[in-house]
């Protein structure tokens, strides 16, 4: 029976420095994988790395900025030669704007590391997947790519982005042994949320969530870790949501 074991397997994970990435993180190191975790902010990066190798994690850290075209160029061409056997594109920015509000440049920023970024990475990663007959892709997509809300036009054209080019990818690769599938979180307790909703906000939709409670990191990161392992051997161009029912309501 096959097992959440990733040991031999190096999982590269996108915004893996905070939140759902942070989570995702220690999950698959749990579970015997080799990391590569990239992050933007290049302080945070450093720190995060300087922490690994203080506790002797297996895992390694990259400062790349997915707005910033020669040095996010210059990673996608060691990518492409990275033996990477699970890509997870996580990193994500949200800019709550009504459509009147929102500028050419906040729609470049978003849809530059929501959706170009991720596409380019898995482009990077799957001739070598192909090559070795087994790979996976996990988009982090949201439940803004299934419905939607007044102030979430441009990050809703990137999550619908994403979870479409999961779908593509998924049928083209799936002969070669590699299933790529999205994960849309609902709302999750992240510095991300926070720093785009109040305190009372987060606790009035909390309140219309059927679970009563936003979601933690970590149990995002469980269904990520299935979609990711050997106990997935046929589901692919899926996109499960995971938000305690919010979107049947």
């Amino acid at each position: 029976m096959p097992t959440l074991d990733f040991q031999g397997r190096t999982v590269l994970i996108t915004g893996g420095t905070r939140g759902i990435g942070a989570a995702l993180a220690d999950a698959f190191e749990a579970s015997g994988a080799s990391l590569v975790l990239t992050g933007t902010p290049a302080d945070e990066v450093a720190r995060c790395e300087q922490d690994a190798r203080r506790s002797g994690l297996s895992r390694r850290y990259v400062h790349v900025d997915f707005t910033e075209p020669p040095g996010f160029a210059a990673f996608l061409s060691e990518l492409a030669e990275w033996p990477v056997d699970v890509l997870v594109n996580n990193a994500g920015v949200n800019r709550i704007q009504r459509t009147e509000e929102a500028e050419a440049a906040d729609y470049d920023w978003m849809t530059a590391v929501n959706l170009r970024a991720p596409f380019l990475c898995s482009r990077a990663v799957v001739p070598g997947m192909v090559r070795r007959g087994w790979g996976r892709i996990v988009n982090v997509a949201s439940i803004w790519g299934v419905i939607t809300k007044p102030g979430r036009v441009v990050y809703t054209i990137t999550k619908h982005g994403l979870v479409g080019m999961t779908k593509t990818l998924a049928v083209e690769f799936a002969a070669h042994g590699v299933l790529v599938n999205a994960v849309s979180p609902g709302f999750t307790r992240t510095a991300l949320t926070d720093s785009t909703l109040g305190a009372e906000e987060q606790a009035a939709l909390a309140s219309q969530v059927p679970a009563r409670r936003f979601a933690t990191p970590d149990e995002i990161a469980r269904v990520v870790l299935f979609l990711a392992s050997d106990l997935n051997t046929y589901l692919t161009g899926q996109n499960v949501v995971v938000d305690g029912g919010f979107t049947c309501v």
